[in-house]
């Protein structure tokens, strides 16, 4: 998985979409106090696939995407950079040989309630799932 996860990033280097969260992406959690916009990745499922001849790697990694301004238009914007970026997209995944990268769901933007320092507030969260099929080499 740490090579599936340098892919990820290097294929986010030089991006709108990591322009656009400001190279916040983030593996597994972000951390506490950051600024918004801000993404995050991590590996929902790792399945084998074995054939007769070869042994495939399907893994669904899921994007998480956050914004906290009062309305829905960043977050459907940070959606369509994440689909640019990702999106049938090739990776360079050491070790593999590379096979496909393709979106398989996304939850619409939806404002989520939540305690702040500040008091009681509100962000945008939209979830967004891939994917990536390689072939160790």
């Amino acid at each position: 998985m740490k090579d599936l996860a340098t892919a990820i990033f290097s294929k986010a280097t030089g991006s709108a979409f990591l322009t656009a969260i400001g190279g916040r992406l983030y593996k597994k959690r972000a951390p506490q106090d950051l600024t918004w916009p801000y993404a995050v990745f991590f590996v929902v499922d790792d399945t084998p696939l074995r054939t007769f001849k070869d042994t495939l790697e399907e893994v669904l990694v899921q994007f998480s995407l956050f914004s906290q301004t009062s309305s829905s238009t960043e977050i459907e914007d940070l959606f369509s950079l994440l689909k640019a970026c990702y999106d049938n997209s090739e990776l360079t995944i050491a070790g593999n040989t590379f096979i496909m990268m393709n979106r398989q769901n996304a939850t619409p933007a939806d404002s989520v309630p939540a305690d702040t320092e500040e008091g009681t507030g509100e962000f945008w969260q939209t979830d967004v799932d891939y994917l990536v099929t390689m072939q160790k080499v």
